[in-house]
């Protein structure tokens, strides 16, 4: 489509132009110009298609496998004698999957059953469950390493409003707006791979250290995204604006994924798919274009970028591979 979009845009220019007064005949003539050419929109079905499951894949990388799992609970503590007047609204955090083996996992919730008010001096239970009431804890008992899934729990806002026991009990001290963060380890998180150190690990930059393994999926992806642009590029018609977004463009999210809290597998995952993308990429420049493409991108390159052959009223508007064409 980039070698046939200068011969395109001038030929849906002069349709337009040339039945103006006509709008039957201009359709009935930009769906030939489709037809000979292909509709621009054909290659994005491919991309459609695999969407959902790319976006399934995402999301498993960035859970329970390779991550732990953050249970976050709102809660606001009133004064004593507020809080009798409150109706309890039982709380229940969005469902993850835990998984506890490569094969086994099970749906966690973190449940309140008195609601996420309660009263200064008041102790509550945050409970993680399944979705019929089943203990988390009760559920580890049954495989050998469940120990490695022990919940980790801390006030993450508000040390002065609530305190929390490492059982998951909450303790009101004073009126005020807590968070209460509950962590689950993922069986991947600390899980190496070649030279990272955990796939679950997230950030560049933590506690004043330089995670290397990190920057280096980083600047190999970046790499990657360059190489499959300069692929994609080869042989085609010079084009400085181009050329120039294809050279900022890697520099622009590689710096963004510096900063952007993605675990080491989905990096990793990002990576390995820029190296398939670019082997697809060269393959794919290495098969022959029809001829009458040929031609264009031919007379694009001789003309420096710009269509060599004119749109102009008359027989002489037809390309040289058209049917009636006269050459």
């Amino acid at each position: 489509m980039r070698i046939a979009q200068p011969i395109m845009q001038k030929r849906q220019a002069e349709i337009k132009r040339r039945y103006a007064d006509n709008p039957q005949k201009q359709q009935e003539e930009l769906g030939n110009l489709m037809k000979e050419f292909g509709s621009p929109l054909a290659g994005c079905l491919p991309l459609l298609v695999q969407m959902p499951i790319l976006f399934a894949l995402f999301a498993t990388l960035r859970g329970s496998p390779f991550a732990d799992v953050p249970y976050l609970v709102n809660m606001k503590v009133l004064p004593s004698d507020q809080i009798a007047t409150v109706e309890p609204k039982p709380f229940t955090s969005p469902r993850h999957s835990i998984f506890v083996t490569d094969s086994d996992h099970v749906p966690i919730i973190a449940s309140l059953p008195g609601g996420t008010k309660i009263g200064t001096g008041d102790k509550v239970q945050i409970n993680l469950q399944t979705s019929n009431g089943e203990n988390f804890s009760n559920i580890l008992t049954k495989f050998e390493n469940g120990k490695n899934f022990t919940p980790s729990w801390k006030v993450s806002k508000g040390e002065d409003v609530v305190k929390v026991s490492s059982d998951g009990a909450v303790t009101a001290l004073a009126p005020g707006d807590a968070t209460v963060e509950a962590k689950i380890p993922g069986l991947a998180a600390k899980s190496g791979f070649l030279f990272i150190k955990a796939l679950g690990q997230v950030g560049f930059y933590v506690d004043g250290n330089i995670n290397w393994d990190i920057a280096t999926l980083v600047g190999g992806f970046g790499l990657t995204l360059l190489l499959s642009q300069a692929l994609s590029s080869r042989g085609m018609p010079a084009n400085p604006q181009q050329s120039t977004a294809n050279k900022i463009t890697p520099i622009m999210i590689t710096g963004m994924f510096l900063f952007f809290p993605l675990p080491a597998g989905v990096l990793l995952y990002m990576v390995i798919a820029n190296i398939f993308q670019a082997l697809q990429t060269f393959l794919l420049s290495q098969e022959a274009l029809p001829d009458n493409l040929q031609k264009i991108l031919d007379d694009q390159i001789a003309q420096g970028s710009k269509p060599a052959v004119a749109t102009t009223a008359g027989s002489s508007d037809r390309l040289p591979f058209e049917p009636k064409s006269g050459k």
